[in-house]
């Protein structure tokens, strides 16, 4: 029966991570396929994701946010 199993190559001998079940002096055949690490990507700054969202709207949007979103002026509030 196959089994897939994953290895440490320690430059002389591959260094098993589990146990394998097989009877000493059996007979088996290897296939390596090296592993690669997974590749760690730096998180994406604010200002990376607020631009990817690709955004439209007027120059202005952090001067007037509340105009836009409330309808209110700066009058309003006096």
């Amino acid at each position: 029966m196959p089994q897939e199993l994953e290895a440490v190559f320690d430059g002389t001998a591959l260094q098993l991570e589990v146990p394998l079940n097989l009877a000493a002096g059996t007979r088996v055949r290897i296939i390596v396929a090296s592993v690669l690490p997974d590749e760690v990507k730096p998180p994406k700054t604010f200002l990376k994701t607020a631009q990817s969202l690709k955004l439209q709207g007027k120059p202005d949007w952090s001067e007037k946010i509340d105009q836009y979103l409330y309808g209110e002026t700066l009058s309003d509030h006096d």
